[in-house]
């Protein structure tokens, strides 16, 4: 158990200490090996890296270098990521073989290991963190820890301003006042709706009950989406701070944690974080000696997308199904067990201790007019930086895909971007330089959804990726509501038949008279944007429509049953290969004849194409 001036102590001992983590001239002698241990890096060995990093020093004897377990530095594409401090030398793709050349070049010799330092998009080899163009424009406000702390130590949380925010609220403010702060600051729930913070909880407080609820949503269903994973793998304690600031501010002594049981380091930290705060007294009954009591548990989601939904999400921590409720009552009024209770999810709550202490002026100087601060993107698809993004609300998706993301693969086009996974919209070339933010979004027909922003490339096919997100809402639906349940089915048959060659143009129509419907009659929030996809493809990419549906053509050969695979006359030697690896004998021809495909027994598989050495067929 540690009072309030134990805590302040080990905060002002552990930073000195620590100080070489985000000082370059820290006067040290000591050095620190990061290791990222998110998701990605664990998968690709990143403990074993740890493991032997620490072998060879106590084999070596070799003092005075620490080996760090960290959450996610945000660069997956390069992964696993070794960075040394206080030097910031960014060592990627690192296998456990590298660790002992590490030891002997970087630390007993004091040189750099060159053919491991990260090489940028421009194909230049950089030294630190800082020279990569991935980082330049970012900047890093709820992912603020993430790479540079241990997230399973509490005193190093402490060390960089840990539970700083929680001793400032409960000694110097009131619950009105830090709602004041969190209006002032604009804050706008980040799970996808944007609904101003400090209101959403002012109208929680506004409810007199004798027990109210602090809820984190951290389900994140969205397809490529892990922005609050990367959170409470690399930063646990922030998100439980918050908590009982919100606590504090709305009365409530009881807060849960929903996640999904698909992230089990996210789990097991968040559930040390617990143990850890309880342990220090910072979690428990008469927190640093005042009246405020606060106790935090983890409930398991078990992979409903619609879970995601607070309502949903509500229905499930009771042990019930998974099904949106009617609103009104909103959760403020009636949530869990029918007491006011405060949802937000993780990136919201991982600014709340920011705002405190640097100031709602601060926060506000960042981002646009009417969206304040940062978001946090997973960057996916067709671009050659996947990884974790934080930027300034207002920063262009050309900025975003280009400049941070490194651009397109292999010399392909951009062809559009999907935000607010299945509930969202794509953005088209020509919207390239629309700023990031809420209404620029919603403006081109698009959201800002949890942040899942997925880059496409001009290989792929619109009313594909239509159908894909249709097939995952069509699973996902918890059938309460008819338009949601039988609706998007009839929509995904309707897509399903374009990409066989089956559809007209009538269904086009058809299409846009049942997302209307949906649009205005689903109960929630996942039924009423589940045809965004849908209907913001339509609009930008309507040509590719029409060609399925009037022409049976699919530009980019994705859709198989609209592809023809041909024979290159004045290419075809006539040697046979590709007529002897046809698995349905589609290919006709006698020896050392020109061959051609039937086109009726073709299965477009595509393993003649990959066995004419002749380049030959189409």
């Amino acid at each position: 158990m540690k009072t309030i001036e134990d805590i302040r102590k080990i905060r002002e001992e552990k930073r000195k200490e620590l100080d070489l983590r985000v000082n370059t001239k820290a006067d040290t002698r000591e050095k620190h090996i990061l290791i990222c241990h998110g998701t990605g890096c664990t998968s690709s060995k990143s403990p074993k890296i740890l493991e032997n990093f620490r072998k060879i020093l106590e084999e070596k004897n070799i003092e005075n270098v620490r080996v760090i377990m960290t959450g996610c530095f945000g660069l997956c594409a390069k992964g696993p990521i070794v960075i040394i401090r206080p030097e910031d030398t960014f060592y990627s793709n690192v296998t456990p073989d590298d660790c002992e050349e590490i030891i002997n070049t970087h630390i007993i010799e004091g040189k750099t290991v060159e053919r491991l330092l990260c090489k940028d998009i421009d194909g230049k080899y950089v030294n630190s963190l800082d020279e990569l163009n991935f980082y330049k424009k970012q900047k890093r406000i709820a992912l603020k820890n993430c790479g540079v702390i241990d997230p399973e130590q509490i005193d190093e949380y402490i060390a960089f301003d840990g539970y700083k925010a929680l001793e400032k609220v409960l000694f110097e403010m009131t619950p009105d006042d830090i709602i004041e702060e969190l209006k002032k600051s604009g804050l706008r729930g980040r799970g996808g709706a944007g609904f101003p913070t400090g209101k959403k909880w002012e109208i929680t407080k506004s409810y007199e009950a004798d027990q109210k609820y602090v809820v984190c949503n951290a389900d994140e269903g969205d397809p490529g989406a892990f922005m609050d994973r990367s959170i409470l793998e690399g930063d646990p304690h922030s998100v439980i701070e918050a908590m009982m600031i919100a606590g504090y501010t709305i009365g409530a002594n009881k807060g849960y944690i929903y996640v999904r049981a698909e992230y089990p380091i996210a789990v097991e930290r968040f559930q040390k974080a617990i143990d850890q705060a309880k342990e220090y007294g910072i979690l428990g009954k008469n927190i640093f000696g005042t009246n405020f009591d606060m106790d935090i548990e983890i409930r398991l989601g078990a992979g409903a997308f619609v879970c995601g939904e607070e309502t949903a999400l509500l229905e499930s921590i009771e042990g019930k199904r998974g099904q949106p409720r009617v609103k009104p009552p909103f959760p403020a009024e009636s949530g869990l067990w029918g007491k006011p209770t405060l949802i937000n999810n993780v990136e919201t709550y991982a600014n709340i201790t920011r705002i405190i202490l640097n100031g709602a002026d601060w926060y506000s100087s960042i981002g646009t007019e009417t969206s304040k601060g940062t978001k946090v993107f997973a960057l996916g698809g067709n671009v050659n930086n996947i990884g974790l993004v934080e930027v300034p609300m207002g920063t262009t998706l050309r900025e975003i895909v280009f400049d941070i993301g490194g651009g397109i693969p292999n010399g392909r086009e951009f062809k559009a971007a999907q935000t607010g996974g299945p509930s969202g919209g794509c953005i088209p070339k020509e919207h390239l330089d629309t700023p990031i933010d809420y209404e620029s979004l919603k403006t081109i027909g698009s959201m800002m959804g949890s942040g899942g922003l997925i880059v496409m490339d001009d290989t792929k096919c619109m009313v594909s990726l239509a159908r894909f997100y249709l097939e995952f809402t069509v699973s996902e639906s918890c059938g309460k509501c008819t338009p949601c349940r039988i609706g998007t089915k009839r929509m995904h048959e309707i897509l399903t038949k374009l990409c066989e060659g089956q559809g007209t143009e009538y269904d086009l129509y058809r299409l846009e008279k049942l997302a209307s419907n949906i649009q205005k009659a689903s109960i929630c929030g996942l039924g009423q944007s589940a045809p965004n996809p849908v209907v913001s493809t339509m609009k930008y990419f309507r040509d590719e429509f029409m060609e399925h549906a009037v022409d049976k053509k699919c530009r980019t050969n994705e859709c198989k049953k609209l592809a023809k695979i041909e024979i290159d006359e004045e290419k075809c030697k006539g040697c046979g290969l590709c007529q002897r690896s046809c698995p349905v004998s589609a290919i006709e021809g006698e020896a050392r004849e020109k061959r051609v495909i039937n086109q009726e027994k073709c299965i477009k598989c595509g393993t003649c194409i990959q066995s004419c050495p002749f380049h030959a067929i189409i």
